[in-house]
């Protein structure tokens, strides 16, 4: 569903006056604002085809209505988020959840909505109706050949549909792990996990990536058999140069130093990208930047200079995905404000003075680094991101819009108060 364009052109003319109050005073005080304004016009963030339903816990879920109830539905969802913040154009899917039955279809009708498939993502952490084997106690790492080989089967199935999409890269995240001491031999664990892997990777075209994802615990709560990012980019060096460690801000003990594995796997040239999200006390899955902004900004720091060492594209060379959900918003609410939160912690990194930054690191003068960084943090960016939004042809406040013309009222409408998105 939509939003006709004269709603946006006239929420944007309501508030040009009020913006462009704000715009000025950054406008005047930094001399690169036009060139800031253009990357963050050009960056953009992935959904993922899940992130569309309520979340939710093991002890409940409770829907607010007018939920996706196909892919198609969930494309639609993604492609008004995208009007609205002109930053979502891309699409990740979660196979087996969201298969799609006409390829050439799907893909065009995304063309349409002017999205392509981002990283595709495989799941072999829950079992599926069906499914001959179960993944109770692992799937690339399981003790039994034929689970292994489901798995490994699974992996190369999403490739293909992949292909079939336009996508170039694969997710790999397992939960495989173990509950009790003594549940499994860790090296036998991590060499099947590897031998399977070495399968899948075989299976990549020449111009795709594999990203193997980490997470330090859950499921399984005495090991993870890829429990942190050096056990990702052990299995990432030994794969081979299309394999990368896929950073989960959310997939870290608390107060775990994520700005600082983010530039070693920079300077290593293993980072895949990243899926955003915040947390409290582990893989909260909560709205971006909505507990610890601060951290968000130090990560896009490290990302901006050491994107910026290595010539990199801010845009185009590493992934970048949503990986949030919550059960007491409306999704695509929460969606836009993590998409909002992002651009805010990009465009702060690209305010920090570089050069005087390294300078004070050089001489030890801590203080100066301190105000160096926290300038830039201090900094209220958001009229240069709405301004890149503008720009883009979306609204100046897309959360805003969102409430004013009754968007989820217009979807429960249409889908229905009890409709569930499908795959969660």
């Amino acid at each position: 569903m939509l939003l006709d364009k004269n709603h946006i052109e006239q929420h944007n003319n309501r508030g040009a006056k009020l913006h462009a109050l704000k715009l000025a005073p950054l406008l005047n005080e930094l001399p690169q604002a036009d060139a800031l304004i253009n990357r963050i016009a050009a960056f953009q963030v992935a959904i993922p085809s899940w992130a569309l339903g309520t979340g939710g816990t093991r002890f409940g879920r409770f829907s607010g209505g007018g939920e996706p109830r196909n892919l198609e539905e969930k494309m639609a969802d993604i492609a008004l988020l995208h009007q609205l913040n002109r930053a979502s154009g891309a699409i990740s899917l979660h196979i087996p959840w969201d298969i799609p039955q006409d390829p050439a279809a799907t893909k065009a009708l995304a063309a349409d909505y002017g999205l392509r498939f981002d990283a595709m993502n495989s799941n072999t952490f829950q079992d599926q109706p069906g499914q001959l084997h179960s993944y109770k106690f692992g799937s690339l790492q399981h003790a039994d050949k034929a689970v292994r080989k489901q798995a490994i089967d699974h992996n190369i199935d999403v490739i293909q549909h992949g292909i079939a999409l336009g996508s170039t890269s694969l997710t790999v995240w397992l939960s495989d792990g173990s509950c009790f001491p003594g549940q499994l031999n860790f090296r036998q664990a991590f060499q099947r996990t590897l031998e399977s892997l070495q399968e899948i990777y075989a299976a990549l075209p020449s111009n795709w990536k594999l990203f193997v994802e980490y997470k330090a615990f859950e499921p399984n709560f005495y090991s993870m058999t890829v429990g942190d990012w050096g056990q990702s980019l052990l299995f990432a060096n030994k794969l081979g140069p299309q394999a990368y460690t896929l950073v989960d801000l959310g997939h870290h003990l608390p107060n775990a130093n994520i700005e600082q594995i983010v530039a070693l796997l920079l300077m290593e040239g293993k980072l895949a990208g990243f899926h955003f999200n915040d947390s409290k006390y582990g893989d909260d899955d909560l709205t971006v930047g909505s507990i610890n902004p601060y951290q968000l900004f130090l990560i896009f720091n490290e990302l901006v200079e050491g994107m910026n060492a290595k010539e990199m594209n801010h845009t185009k060379d590493l992934a970048w995905m949503i990986d949030a959900s919550h059960n007491v918003k409306d999704p695509l609410e929460d969606l836009l404000q993590s998409v909002e939160a992002i651009l805010i912690a990009y465009a702060q990194a690209l305010l920090v003075d570089t050069d005087a930054l390294k300078k004070a690191q050089q001489h030890n003068d801590v203080v100066v680094c301190q105000e160096i960084l926290q300038t830039a943090y201090r900094t209220d960016v958001r009229p240069l991101v709405a301004e890149a939004r503008l720009r883009n042809g979306g609204a100046l406040e897309p959360l805003k819009l969102f409430r004013e013309n009754n968007l989820r009222a217009g979807l429960i409408k249409t889908r229905g108060e009890k409709s569930v998105a499908t795959g969660l």
